[in-house]
């Protein structure tokens, strides 16, 4: 018979039973009193004041995102009324109507689940049990949360006893989509919105909650959790308890990456630094390592946005503004990277990465979009403008490539000639000299060839790619410039029709002339076809059709002008194309009033 080995000893951890009254975070924290709510001081205030002088009404919307403490502000409201020593902005907190509200077993406060509760037979009793007066407490309160699930004939039973309930019953109604709800039910309550609270207000709050439960938490990883929460103190708070729990009492950054699939700060710093500087090879490599870890890319991704978002926010409002994200040191990178780029550059940055978010959503090539986008930000600074290219066509140029910003480690050089990122060259020499520092003292059909294309690109690339498309401009008069556009050109004559254009436009004539000048931008009447057709009439014809065009119209009109003489050839609607640009325009028809005829 075989000898048994014996057995050996083993040691088996006992697990801890969970405690079966452990409360999470977001309840155990719930806000007990007005001054407790985070972030709507503005609701608190309100609220406060109509306790105080007795104007408390009999119906209240409470609308807000999920998690600002709509259902806690109504919980609160309704001990305020009801609480012995009430009503009272501030509530006793011990007496047993107070504690019997704050855990919702209350029997004169009566919560009601709006998406479970939503049809016309349970609005029917709850209309039913109004009249009966409150068993022990001042006012019966009905709260109905999510109350835009409630059917359209729910709403209807409910607008007679909404509008005229009884002195002893109060309405106080809660919802994250205020636009469901019927406009007769709105016209019957007072509303209140309450707005996402600010990231720093949640970052403090959940330094407190982690001091009160005795962990540690250092303050990026309070960081992360904030702006993960987008502006709800009860996601930040889910947030925290989960994460607590996955630390087991000592919370770090690097943890939080681990369980959300994040990249550190570092990483995405890094990441920004190779984008911004052009090396795409070391961008790309880095998004392989992330994905390679098994990082969330579509959480790289929002990271890189809030990146850009707080280059944004330096260039635009300064190195000192509030609302920069993340901690010092990150706000520090911000700073550093922001002296190597520009503002036009970092906004279209953002539109590439929001357009690659959307298409993300839905699609299995999230690596390869991103990389997408990683490379055509690489490239942002060799592009040319609009801009640029409207004067390299008009002068016949190649464009240069753009000088690269310098890196945000490196130190800028300075020069003193730095070289034009264009050379426009021009094909003859301005007819005016320039004097007093204004470029143009004279702006005449002469010279009108050579400062348009100049016009245009001070105007920047949204107004010229309308612009360019004007027939014939010309000058109408001393210091008055006419931008007639063809019937077949309305959209861009309404993108330019505005007070805006013209305004812009006369400070680019003031900066180049020195002299105020009168801008008139304007469509012209009648089929494409026809108007092309205006040169090859007869004199007499030609002259009849061309009195008919606004322009000429109201010179005959409002001036009593009269033909002296139209050249051969002459059309007032042929448009100024690039090649057009280097030789003078045709002159303009000669218009003269009465008075100069006599």
């Amino acid at each position: 018979m075989a000898k048994s080995k014996p057995v050996e000893s083993v040691t088996v951890a006992t697990p801890v039973a969970p405690s079966a009254s452990y409360t999470v975070v977001a309840r155990r924290y719930r806000p007990q009193q007005l001054i407790e709510l985070i972030g709507q001081e503005h609701v608190a205030q309100a609220l406060t004041n109509a306790l105080n002088s007795g104007r408390v009404a009999h119906a209240y919307l409470f609308t807000g995102a999920r998690g600002v403490g709509k259902t806690s502000c109504a919980r609160i409201l309704a001990k305020a009324m009801n609480c012995v020593k009430g009503p009272t902005p501030t509530p006793c907190d011990v007496c047993d109507i107070c504690k019997s509200i704050a855990t919702g077993d209350d029997v004169d406060v009566l919560e009601i689940d709006g998406a479970s509760n939503n049809k016309v037979d349970e609005i029917r009793d709850l209309r039913s049990n109004v009249g009966f007066r409150p068993t022990r407490a001042r006012f019966k309160i009905y709260i109905i949360d999510e109350v835009h699930m409630l059917t359209t004939g729910a709403f209807n039973a409910l607008l007679k006893t909404l509008e005229e309930p009884p002195p002893h019953v109060k309405f106080i109604f809660a919802t994250t989509e205020i636009h469901k709800i019927p406009i007769t039910i709105l016209s019957r309550c007072q509303r209140f919105d309450f707005a996402q609270v600010r990231t720093q207000k949640i970052f403090e709050a959940l330094q407190k909650i982690v001091a009160k439960e005795g962990l540690k938490a250092d303050d990026e990883s309070l960081h992360m959790i904030a702006r993960r929460a987008a502006g709800s103190m009860r996601d930040s708070q889910s947030l925290l308890d989960q994460l607590l729990a996955f630390s087991d009492g000592d919370l770090t950054s690097e943890k939080v990456h681990s369980l959300f699939g994040t990249a550190g700060e570092d990483r995405v710093t890094e990441l920004a630094e190779a984008i911004l500087t052009g090396d795409s090879p070391k961008a790309l490599s880095s998004i392989t390592d992330f994905a390679e870890r098994g990082l969330q890319l579509g959480e790289l991704l929002d990271q890189l946005i809030e990146y850009w978002r707080g280059l944004m926010l330096v260039l635009s409002a300064g190195n000192d503004f509030s609302e920069l994200p993340g901690t010092s040191a990150y706000r520090e990178k911000l700073k550093r990277h922001a002296k190597g780029t520009n503002l036009d550059t970092i906004l279209a940055g953002l539109d590439i990465w929001t357009t690659t978010k959307m298409k993300m959503r839905g699609s299995s090539f999230t690596q390869i979009l991103l990389e997408m986008a990683v490379i055509r930000l690489s490239r942002l600074e060799d592009l040319v403008s609009l801009s640029q290219l409207t004067t390299l066509i008009a002068s016949g140029g190649t464009p240069a490539p753009a000088p690269r910003p310098v890196a945000a480690t490196k130190p800028a050089p300075t020069t003193t000639n730095p070289t034009p990122a264009v050379d426009v060259p021009k094909k003859k020499p301005i007819a005016a000299p320039e004097t007093d520092g204004v470029p143009f003292p004279v702006i005449d059909a002469s010279n009108l060839a050579e400062v348009w294309p100049l016009i245009l690109q001070e105007m920047g690339p949204t107004k010229a790619r309308s612009l360019v498309l004007a027939k014939n401009v010309a000058i109408s008069g001393p210091n008055a410039l006419v931008i007639p556009f063809a019937p077949d050109y309305s959209s861009a004559y309404q993108n330019v029709s505005g007070e805006t254009t013209s305004d812009a436009l006369r400070k680019v004539l003031k900066r180049l002339t020195g002299q105020d000048w009168a801008i008139r931008i304007e469509q012209l009447i009648g089929s494409p076809q026809a108007l092309r057709d205006v040169s090859k009439a007869t004199p007499s014809t030609r002259a009849k059709d061309i009195k008919d065009l606004p322009m000429f119209k109201a010179a005959f009109d409002v001036l009593g002008a009269q033909f002296v003489n139209i050249e051969n050839g002459y059309n007032p609607h042929t448009p100024i194309v690039a090649d057009d640009w280097q030789e003078p325009l045709p002159e303009p028809l000669t218009v003269l009033d009465e008075d100069e005829l006599e």
